[in-house]
């Protein structure tokens, strides 16, 4: 009763004419910049997290929100029209699902890929409004050394699960970390890493840093790529429903992704494109006829689809119970928090239960909503594949420019914005991930702030973080996870995975 109670609470909240309306915006622009390739969510987050700044705190988080499940909506268009995913989590979605357009069963594949992700988002937005009561509680139980020792562990799960080098990936949560401790020292005033420079005094602008890596070095690295013109040849759509054959196929295939998505989705680093990764492997190994897959077997694009979508709702669960972001995404949100205020953790649900159902009841709605863009507008969305990128990439660039001067209200944000966009560049071209960075930098300064308040507690005794239970058993699973990711086995698994 108390959960109907919560949900009635927040769909109150999102049903108001205003929240409807960013909950209609994040998915109408979620679902472009995943039709869109080389625009990524992240990317288009970055770029308007300072327009978050003049909203209510619950309107720009259902925006955020809707942009983020949106993307893995429209990812798959591309990927089965164009063979070009729009967002990484549609990648497998392009072994079947072009290959079924170029069958002449476009139609059947965007169905598919459109109700496989509205069912696995509605059920992974149920697991996160009954999961979330609980670990809510158990977080209100944290201090300050149980609180630092889960963002250690949040921290080196985000390696073991980060795409490339191991060491790369440290690599960027330590420079994440170093940024984050850019400024005025809290409890001393000492200004650290400024340079002299009176800007760097109240630290580095998580807006400013977002859009510079994410915005500007994405826009510079796909213009030296000039792998994607727009000018690729669309598969021509005729039936736009799935056969009673597609059916029977289908729905076994999407059942099992998201269950696979709803439990992957949760864990640091995972997310939405581990998620469809492994349920394309799994519906492979499963199948009686595993020579069907890479030929168009729906199963290959029912399955993924609602392992995407299915992870990137229960992503939500740690940000929003535990304050630890999984992701890149989840750390712009906690981003997105702090500018209006708002300490993210467990005290959210209590403090303000109103933004944190009225979140969750959004989805559902923005689930809907998702389903209704896509399939009637599907023909708009094909001719936005024909658009030439040096259009949209200038248009980008502009609202990169506009976003980062109207966070400081000095030309100085768009220059670090263009020195992060370089550093951003370079990242990609060393293949390091930027994501793990972003991590660090949005982490740091909130493990500084509880090993103090640890060390306080404990009159400077280290011992406090292995004689409290909880932190005692959290490090453990850190030490865990360092030790499999030595071993020689699971590297080399790891790299089969990914590549």
């Amino acid at each position: 009763m108390e959960l109907l109670s919560n949900l009635a609470t927040g769909f109150g909240v999102a049903l108001t004419p205003q929240n409807l309306m960013f909950a209609l915006a994040g998915c109408m622009i979620g679902t472009l910049i995943g039709v869109l390739p080389g625009i990524g969510p992240i990317a288009t987050i970055a770029m308007l997290l300072p327009l978050t700044f003049h909203l209510e705190p619950v309107s720009g988080l259902i925006m955020l929100s809707g942009i983020f499940y949106g993307a893995q909506y429209g990812g798959s268009t591309a990927a089965i029209l164009v063979n070009l995913p729009g967002e990484t989590s549609s990648v497998v979605t392009c072994l079947d699902g072009h290959q079924m357009a170029r069958q002449g069963r476009a139609g059947s594949a965007l169905a598919t890929a459109a109700l496989a992700s509205f069912f696995a988002g509605c059920v992974a937005t149920g697991v996160l409004a009954a999961a979330a009561p609980p670990l809510a509680r158990l977080g209100q139980s944290f201090g300050a050394p149980e609180y630092f020792s889960l963002m250690v562990l949040g921290l080196v799960a985000a390696v073991v699960l980060a795409h490339g080098s191991v060491v790369k990936a440290i690599a960027m949560i330590v420079l994440g970390l170093l940024l984050g401790l850019v400024g005025t020292d809290g409890n001393t005033g000492a200004q650290r890493f400024t340079f002299g420079i009176p800007m760097l005094g109240d630290g580095l602008d998580f807006a400013v840093l977002a859009i510079g890596v994410f915005g500007v070095g994405e826009i510079i690295a796909n213009l030296v790529r000039r792998e994607v013109e727009g000018d690729a040849e669309i598969a021509p759509i005729t039936r736009l429903w799935p056969t009673a054959e597609d059916f029977r196929l289908a729905w076994p295939a999407a059942l099992r992704g998201t269950a696979l998505g709803s439990v992957l989705g949760v864990l640091p680093g995972g997310g939405a494109t581990l998620s469809s990764f492994a349920a394309y492997v799994v519906e492979k190994r499963l199948s009686s006829h595993p020579e069907r897959f890479g030929k168009g077997a729906i199963e290959g694009v029912a399955g993924p689809e609602a392992a995407n979508n299915a992870g990137a709702q229960t992503s939500f669960i740690p940000m929003l119970t535990l304050g630890l972001p999984g992701n890149a995404v989840m750390a712009l949100m906690i981003g997105a928090m702090m500018i209006h205020g708002i300490q993210p953790g467990p005290q959210i649900m209590t403090e303000r239960p109103g933004l944190f159902w009225g979140m969750i009841a959004s989805m559902w709605i923005g689930n809907l909503m998702l389903v209704i863009i896509n399939l009637p507008m599907i023909g708009l969305w094909v001719q936005l594949l024909k658009v030439p990128y040096r259009f949209l990439y200038l248009s980008v660039l502009l609202f990169c420019a506009i976003g980062c001067y109207t966070v400081s209200n000095s030309t100085m944000g768009v220059l670090l914005a263009a020195l992060f966009g370089v550093l951003g560049f370079v990242f990609i071209r060393l293949d390091c991930e930027p994501a793990p960075m972003i991590l660090g930098f949005v982490l740091g300064p909130l493990m500084e702030d509880n090993l103090r308040r640890a060390m306080r507690i404990s009159s400077g005794d280290p011992m406090i973080f292995v004689e409290r239970p909880i932190s005692l058993f959290l490090l453990t699973m850190t030490a865990l996870l360092f030790l499999i990711m030595v071993l020689p086995s699971f590297r080399s698994t790891r790299e089969e995975a990914f590549q």
